[in-house]
């Protein structure tokens, strides 16, 4: 039964938000503007009071506390992957979480050893002890190690988990930071090396050295031994762009960099630097994605059809050629067929890998340019009906290592050689009991009479409607592949395998806006035919209806970021179709994105909201402006994080303010660290998964 606690108008609260706003200018159109100061008092007064109210209700629900401890030991399990995050020069780096160390050690260990199954760990940075030390929250964003020794890299370290981070030095060998070597502060910063004394640095220089959406606008070059400010510039961008950036590639012969300007999230431009500091543009179309270099040749991805090649084929040209003032000639490396599309590339020393996705399955392709100077595809011996994901690609003998893991099987590592042989590393044991359980992929057909993939998993043989959780994406060509249910759905821990273990249905969605079948997916649901991804959302809600997997009323929508907005759309466009919303770290004001935190950067997805035309279209699904009183809503669980520098926190605040004026029930939990893209600690996942089972367990009727 739903709980009385959510039947009423659930307005405690709104005179604390009232008197906020009384501050706020008559003119402003608006009412819940002050929401979006993220650290403002009012607006943090306002969050705690609907945090301590949900939290309230949600924790006194049964089982809550052992979703909770169940899930916080399944991701804190020792028992879990090894994955290398980059081989170097014979040896594996690797970041690890465990109980002991939640904010995880960042390690190393010779190569072969850890292809043996039995890795000889050295810790290089313990994260939490370093953070304790220094004072601060610090979270782990990956390194940027120089070629080819891989010694000397750029470690960036974030400050409560968000985008921003700090760059230092740190020396592999000693095992320590670099006294005295380069320091970027906070910042959204990336950085390459230019050789072992000088980085290509792009980062916030100051007073208009940013762009509208908050990255760097500068790429400058700094030598080892000189102050920051004193860099000299390379290249810049306009205020209007996403980003600018820097990259070098190592290949074993000599390094490669160029300059990538973003103009918009999915259009920019490629320049090559020559060794006297000229760019040089590359031939490339302003759409294509530079995957890497190998043998002289960069390797890309199509985007768009281009002097006859197809959209998601994966093309090379030799960069030396361009930069001698020759036209270099395109070479076509792999052309995906109609069902299969190119998620992922990676180059060793000589063979290209390339994960595929074939109607949604994982496939491990090793790619050779032979002496005939074409090109062949080697299929690695993986388990089928799995999602795959390269780790990495150790450059001296073209191994790739792999993890491959479906929703009822879990992760293993593979390391797969250019024949085509593979073999496991490491494989885990299961970590809950699947006898009983099944999965299967179905289709529906979408509005416009569109295949629409979905994979969906409950107890075998069941019978008869139960309740059905629905994820989904639709956005930026990120397709979405089944993880065991340990990790399902993203960023809610285990909260999918508690909801099947239960009796009721888990569904993975593959609607359109996602990179399931390649661009042209993309691309049907870009700007003003974003409809196209809803409608196939309930298509696949509507299929379960049909077949008696659930019912109306009885189906769950769950949705992250993008997802969070499909999530809100879809609360609002067919709140007859669903019975909950789970809305995770959401865009919810569509009037407002492109001015709130990194959300100019995704006009390229959406449309400019600023512009009649476009705000046209956009107004049609924009859930913020779509809440109306007098309609009966399903419960929404709202959650976001304060410290999130991507996706403003005030589309969740602003939402839940309107719900509470309009007298509409919801649920709603701010965290007050983590960014966007990872949590800083695997209690915040635990936390989320026990928040989002006990949520599903109140709203949706057995």
């Amino acid at each position: 039964m739903k709980s009385s606690f959510l039947s009423g108008a659930a307005l405690i609260g709104v005179s604390l938000l009232a008197a906020s706003l009384q501050a706020q200018p008559a003119a402003t159109a608006d009412p819940y503007a002050a929401l979006e100061e993220v650290d403002g008092a009012s607006a943090l007064a306002q969050v705690r009071q609907w945090n301590d109210r949900s939290l309230a209700e949600l924790e006194k629900q049964p089982g809550f506390e052992t979703y909770r401890s169940r899930a916080l030991a399944l991701l804190s399990d020792r028992q879990k992957i090894a994955a290398p995050d980059q081989v170097l020069a014979g040896r594996v780096v690797n970041f690890w979480q465990d109980a002991d160390h939640p904010r995880g050690l960042w390690r190393i260990a010779s190569v072969e050893a850890f292809a043996a199954g039995k890795p000889d760990w050295r810790t290089l940075i313990d994260v939490g002890a370093l953070g304790k030390a220094e004072g601060r929250s610090w979270a782990f964003k990956g390194a940027t190690c120089l070629a080819p020794a891989y010694v000397r890299c750029m470690v960036a370290l974030s400050d409560g988990g968000g985008d921003a981070v700090t760059e230092r030095e740190y020396d592999l060998d000693r095992g320590a930071f670099v006294e005295g070597g380069f320091v970027v502060p906070e910042a959204k910063t990336s950085v390459a090396w230019d050789g072992p004394d000088a980085l290509y640095v792009a980062t916030d220089f100051g007073d208009g050295s940013k762009t509208d959406s908050g990255y760097a606008r500068l790429v400058k070059r700094w030598k080892r031994g000189t102050p920051l400010a004193s860099a000299t510039l390379v290249a810049e961008g306009e205020r209007a762009d996403v980003s600018i950036s820097a990259r070098s590639v190592h290949d074993g012969r000599r390094s490669w960099a160029w300059v990538d300007r973003r103009t918009d999230f999915f259009h920019g431009t490629i320049r090559h630097v020559a060794a006297d500091g000229r760019l040089v543009a590359s031939p490339l179309p302003d759409d294509a994605e530079v995957n890497d270099v190998i043998d002289g040749r960069l390797i890309a991805t199509l985007k768009s059809p281009w002097e006859g090649r197809p959209a998601g084929a994966l093309v090379a040209y030799r960069i030396a050629d361009l930069l001698d003032g020759r036209k270099p000639a395109i070479e076509t490396v792999f052309v995906p067929t109609a069902r299969q599309a190119i998620e992922e590339v990676e180059t060793g020393g000589q063979v290209v890998w390339i994960k595929l996705l074939d109607d949604v399955s994982g496939k491990l392709v090793a790619v050779r340019r032979g002496d005939d100077e074409r090109w062949s595809a080697t299929t690695a011996a993986l388990p089928d009906k799995a999602t795959v994901h390269i780790r990495a690609v150790s450059g001296k003998d073209d191994r790739a290592f792999a993890t491959v893991e479906a929703m009822l099987t879990p992760p293993a590592l593979y390391v797969a050689a250019p024949t085509g042989k593979a073999e496991v590393v490491q494989a885990l044991k299961p970590r809950f009991d699947a006898t009983g359980m099944a999965v299967e992929q179905r289709f529906a057909t979408s509005k416009d009479g569109t295949r629409i993939p979905y994979f969906l998993v409950r107890k075998s043989g069941a019978s008869g409607p139960v309740p059905a959780l629905v994820h989904a994406y639709g956005g930026f060509e990120a397709a979405q592949t089944p993880a065991y249910l340990v990790n399902e759905p993203y960023r809610s821990g285990p909260a999918a395998l508690f909801w099947v273990e239960e009796g009721n249905a888990y569904v993975l969605a593959n609607i359109r806006g996602g990179g399931e079948y390649g661009p042209a997916w993309h691309h049907a649901a870009l700007r003003e035919k974003r409809q196209n991804a809803y409608d196939d959302l309930y298509a696949v809600a509507e299929d379960l209806v049909k077949a008696g997997i659930s019912q109306k009323g009885r189906i769950a929508v769950s949705g992250r970021s993008n997802g969070g907005l499909m999530a809100g759309v879809a609360m609002t466009q067919r709140p007859d179709l669903f019975g909950a919303a789970v809305i995770g770290s959401p865009l919810l004001d569509m009037k407002r994105y492109s001015h709130l935190l990194a959300g100019a950067s995704w006009m390229g997805e959406y449309g400019n909201p600023d512009v009649p035309a476009d705000w046209s279209f956009i107004a049609r699904y924009s859930p913020y402006q779509a809440l109306k009183a007098g309609v009966k809503y399903p419960v929404p669980f709202l959650y976001t994080s304060t410290r999130d520098d991507r996706v403003h926190p005030g589309h969740a605040r602003k939402f839940a303010a309107k719900m509470e004026a309009i007298g509409a029930p919801f649920l709603y939990f701010e965290a007050l660290e983590g960014g966007h893209a990872a949590g800083v600690e695997p209690k915040e996942d635990a936390l989320r998964a026990a928040l989002v089972t006990s949520y599903l367990n109140l709203q949706l009727p057995r």
